[in-house]
Formats: C-alpha cells, structure tokens, sequence
C-alpha cells in the first residue's frame, strides 16, 4: 500500500506535517485537562488509565516532532531531490516536445500548479494539466509574462486574471501564474510556466519551486550544448583532417593514372575504380565512429595508389587484428594518416620499406593501435614535438612538412575528444632504424556511438 503523503502534492507536505504537530500538541492539551478534571473528582476510571497511556504516546509525539524539524522534511526534501535527478537525464537530447512533456507531467504533481507548460522561444513545447487543451503542443506563446521572460530574461508573476485566446477559440481566464527563464550562456531559449487555480496560490515556495526548477533545467541543458558543441568539433576534426589529406597526393595519383592509360588500360581503369571508392569513403566516413576494418580498407586503397605510384616492390604493408576485434569502433581517419606520414617521410631513396599495422587489446579494456615502419626515423626532441607535448604549434615544429604536423596534431586532439583523458597518441623513433606510433584507445570513456 502506497503512504499517504504520495498523495498529497509537494506544495503540501511541509503543511501537512506541521498540522500534525499542532494536532497532536491539541489533543495532548485536551487529554491533560480531561485528567486533571477525573483527578480533581477523585475518580480512578479505566477511561482515566487509557487517557494518561494516550497522553504520554501523543507527548512523545510531540516532543519528537519538536526536537527533529528536519525530520519532518526529510521525505518531501528525497521526493523533490528524486523528480530532480529523473529530471535531468530527461534532457540526454535537449530541449524538445518529447522531453518537455515528461519534465511537465513529473513536476505537476510537486507543486500547487494546474497547469504546468514549457516553451521554446515561439511555441509551446509541452503543456500538463486543466490547460492542456487550451495551450496544445506546437501552439503559439499566448500570455505577455511569457514574451515578457523570452524577451528579458526575467521571471514573471501574475495575480490577477489573464485572459487569453485559446487553441479552442474560446477565450480563457488564467487566474494567476508564474513564467520562469530558461537560459543557456545568458540566451534565453525558453520557458517553464506555473499556472494556478486561484491567486492565493502563488506563494514564496511556488516562487522557490520554479527558480530552483528553472535553473536546474538551465544547467542540464547548457551542459547538453557543451556535449553537442564537443562532437561537432571533433566532427570539425574530421573534416579539417580530410581537407588536409585530400590535396597532397591528389595530383600524383591523377599522374599515375594517367601514365598507365598509355602503357596499360586496363590498370588505369582498375586505379579509377579505386579511386573513386576512396574519395566515396573520404566523404562518408565523416561519421563520428566507424569500425577498424573499414579504416583498414581505406588504407589499403590508399596505398594501391602509392604502389602504382613507387611501385610494388617499394612498400610492404600487414595488418594485422586481434581476433574479436574487428568490429571495434574508432574515428574515421586515425590509421590511413599515420600509413601515409610512413610513406611520405619515412622511405628512403632506395630499398623496401616495412609498414605494420596491428590493432590489439589491453587488459585495462582499451584498444592500442600501432603503425610501425623501418624507415628513416627521426630524432626524439622530433618524435616529442610530432603530437605537440611541447605546447608548440605542430606544423611549425615537426619538420617532416607541415602536412605531417597538423595531420598528427589532429589525431592526437580527436582521440581526447572521443575517447578521454586517459587515451593519447605516441610516437617513438630512431634515426635510421624506424618509427613506432601508438594510439590508446580507452573504450570505456567513449562518448560517441556508431554515426
């Protein structure tokens, strides 16, 4: 069975608990008199016993209550905490018609409200109570204290009768209310509006209740956009990255291709074919996650180019993937970056070189990826700088080209973002003898789904 006080709305609860302190204080006054009165008559009754056992129950009630106020509130105080809390992860994807309605239909019952609604800054979004119909989701903003709020920012309060037109056509009397704000970065985006039966209503605890539910929204939705602002720059990444990458071979491989249309057709249409899937993923793979196997295969289509290019006996590649792991999600554009530094910065004027690509897990959970050559290398003050720990701007410190440095940097800033703190990428090297790359990837921080 259900406690009473669910029934009886958050407005009242703190009320409701007083009265029974007062009640019970009264009725240990009447059972005092009632015993004085059998003592002063000299009468030893049964109803006299009970009425002493009853006294001493009601004045430890009493004092009980008197001595812990706290008590009193501390259920309404876990209740409004709980709709609190529920509240929040409402808001995992903003502001909006679906979010709305359940914020209104959790908060009604918590308050001494008719109605409560919430707007953006032209409709409303969500409308929960006597006023449902009159004030439907989707229809204009219809009271002055609410564009007065959008326009000022300003919580807004009202006594007296307001008389508005209604979704219905017919005119509708809104006795008295309260329009509260909702602020993200000191834009107003919207409100949340108490409406009330009768004027008396409006009191110092609604006003409590809609400031404090007010900024509450307001916080869980400034934090929203920080989240949305977050992917949209590692999103920006992405599309940096491939700018960057895009240009620099792009004229080489055209030559190729063109070159094998006179000395064999049917390789330059092979190329073409390639070509075109290349630059096809490039674009679409601008999602925010996509797994390992298809960053693979794009760096395998990457280097038919550059093969066609130096020639077959110039680069070997392996990749290789720990079994279980191929489906594993990781941003576009991590692995094919660091294969073409390999080929741009790495081969020598002669010979062969070994480029190895291995996708293995951890035991803390995360994923490393390595991209390993036996090419030229570099110095370690260079190896340091590569992802920018020394605070210097990478296409100024790398001295493998600019293209190296931001393509590098760019990696290194994308991982944190999707990833956490707790990934980084790493470079390790030795002048001539080769360059190891190490990207750890701590899957249990991701904040990014397939896309």
């Amino acid at each position: 069975m259900r406690p009473v006080s669910t029934y009886i709305s958050g407005e009242h609860r703190p009320t409701l608990l007083v009265a029974l302190w007062l009640v019970a204080l009264a009725c240990s006054i009447a059972l005092v008199l009632f015993i004085l009165s059998l003592m002063l008559e000299g009468s030893q009754t049964p109803a006299g016993t009970v009425a002493l056992g009853a006294l001493l129950v009601l004045l430890g009630l009493t004092t009980y209550l008197w001595f812990n106020p706290d008590l009193l509130r501390s259920r309404y105080t876990e209740e409004t905490l709980s709709v609190a809390s529920s509240m929040l992860s409402d808001l995992h994807e903003g502001l909006n018609e679906k979010s709305a309605d359940a914020i209104c239909r959790k908060l009604l019952p918590e308050t001494h409200a008719s109605t409560i609604a919430i707007t953006d800054t032209k409709k409303v979004l969500a409308c929960v109570g006597d006023m449902v119909e009159d004030f439907p989701p989707g229809s204009p903003i219809h009271t002055p204290a609410t564009h007065y709020a959008i326009e000022h920012g300003i919580m807004q309060s009202f006594t007296h009768s307001v008389y508005v037109h209604g979704e219905t056509g017919n005119q509708r009397m809104i006795p008295a209310g309260i329009v509260a704000p909702l602020k993200v970065r000191d834009a107003t985006i919207g409100t949340l509006k108490f409406y009330f039966s009768s004027s008396r209503d409006v009191n110092r605890t609604q006003y409590a209740l809609v400031t404090g539910f007010a900024e509450l929204l307001s916080t869980q939705l400034a934090i929203h956009e920080l989240e949305l602002q977050e992917e949209l720059t590692a999103r920006a990444e992405v599309r940096a990255l491939q700018a960057q990458i895009n240009p620099h071979f792009l004229f080489n491989t055209l030559n190729t291709i063109a070159s094998f249309t006179r000395t064999d057709p049917g390789r330059a249409r092979e190329l073409l074919r390639e070509f075109s899937s290349f630059y096809r993923s490039t674009l679409d793979n601008s999602g925010s996650l996509i797994p390992v196997t298809r960053e693979i295969a794009q760096t395998r289509r990457y280097l038919t180019f550059e093969l066609a290019r130096f020639g077959e006996d110039r680069i070997k590649a392996t990749f290789t993937i720990e079994p279980g792991l191929e489906e594993t999600l990781v941003p576009a554009f991590i692995i094919q970056p660091l294969v073409e530094n390999a080929v741009r910065h790495a081969m020598r004027d002669e010979g062969t070189l070994h480029i190895a690509v291995t996708v293995t897990s951890c035991d803390d959970g995360a994923v490393t990826i390595e991209v390993a050559d036996d090419g030229v290398g570099m110095s370690e003050d260079t190896a340091r700088r590569l992802f920018g720990e020394t605070g210097i701007t990478p296409d100024a410190s790398a001295p493998q080209g600019s293209g190296a440095g931001v393509a590098t940097h760019n990696i290194s800033e994308r991982i944190k973002l999707f990833y956490g703190p707790h990934s980084f990428a790493r470079v390790s090297s030795t002048p001539g003898e080769g360059t190891t790359v190490t990207l750890h990837l701590d899957l249990l921080e991701s904040i990014f789904v397939e896309g």
